[in-house]
């Protein structure tokens, strides 16, 4: 295998983000699903062999000081006493002066006088044996996964308040996502593994969607529990009467008690945003409207309510 620096073209001293947008773009290219060349699986092989090296910092380091070659196998240069070398002895070898390793009698396999020289164990480690010891150390091989795509989606105020499904068109292709009842404004939905293709054969990256509730002209939110103003006439505020009133699901008849001042709130048990297990509840706030235009008796009996029996809302 050639020089992993030569295949990715990066020099020796780029940064790790350097030599992943240099992996990306080859994979790319070369990508055997993608490109026509008849060479282009054998192309792909080596780059990806590639960047599993370098992109280890280990397996780097160890490449860089010699230790080990392109393919991440340790280069062997002999040891003393087996060559031709200082040791003198018979042999293999390249002639150069290493250090060397010795068993005691006692036959424990470390290093006579502790430093410096190879236990047993260190041996078959380099060599790629003894079981755990000796296997390749560093990260396995994996692809990178796809890239996350965010969007962002309005969803109706109804459908927010008792959940659903909105559908969004992303990338193409259409995408229904399930909206709990109540989300947060702004919060963000994660559907996994449905963003961007690894071009590499990893796990698709994911989709995050940022939620955003439309304003409704007659509910308004107040935690779980909506307000709503409903209308009513003079003669319904004093005598009391029935009236019809918007929810979620459509409108119900509500009672309305005599001498109703508007101040407080009218609750529909249930009715408000359908949080799963606690719904919340809708406050009707009726609202005193006077008929249009001018009525003669409705003036003269305020005159006599204001003269025979006054009295001041105002007061605490």
């Amino acid at each position: 295998m050639r020089d992993p620096y030569e295949v990715l073209s990066v020099p020796r001293g780029a940064s790790e983000a350097e030599i992943k947008k240099a992996f990306r773009k080859l994979a790319k290219t070369h990508h055997p699903d993608r490109s026509k060349d008849p060479k282009a699986k054998e192309k792909f092989s080596e780059i990806s062999s590639a960047y599993d090296l370098l992109s280890d910092k280990d397996k780097r380091g160890q490449f860089d000081r010699g230790e080990i070659d392109a393919e991440g196998k340790p280069r062997f240069r002999g040891f003393e006493g087996f060559g031709g070398g200082a040791g003198g002895g018979p042999g293999f070898g390249t002639g150069r002066s290493y250090k060397t390793f010795t068993w005691p009698p006692g036959g424990d396999g470390h290093t006579a006088g502790g430093a410096g020289g190879f236990s047993a164990e260190d041996i078959f480690d380099l060599f790629g044996g003894l079981g755990g010891r000796g296997q390749t150390r560093g990260r396995s091989s994996q692809a990178p996964a796809g890239e996350d795509v965010s969007a962002e989606v309005t969803v109706p105020f109804v459908e927010w308040a008792i959940g659903g499904k909105v559908r969004i068109g992303l990338n193409g292709r259409d995408i229904d996502v399930s909206i709990p009842a109540g989300i947060e404004d702004g919060k963000v939905i994660r559907l996994k593994g449905q963003g961007g293709q690894s071009p590499l054969g990893g796990t698709p990256g994911d989709v995050l969607i940022t939620v955003h509730v439309a304003a409704h002209p007659q509910f308004r939110v107040e935690g779980k529990n909506l307000r709503v103003e409903v209308p009513i006439t003079l003669y319904e505020a004093v005598l009391g009467g029935k009236v019809r009133v918007p929810t979620l699901d459509g409108t119900v008849e509500l009672s309305i008690p005599p001498r109703t001042t508007g101040k407080g709130a009218l609750r529909l048990k249930g009715k408000g945003v359908q949080v799963k297990g606690a719904p919340g509840d809708l406050l009707v706030s009726p609202r005193i409207v006077l008929p249009d235009g001018p009525d003669a008796e409705l003036e003269q009996l305020a005159r006599r309510m204001k003269d025979g029996a006054p009295y001041d809302p105002r007061k605490g």
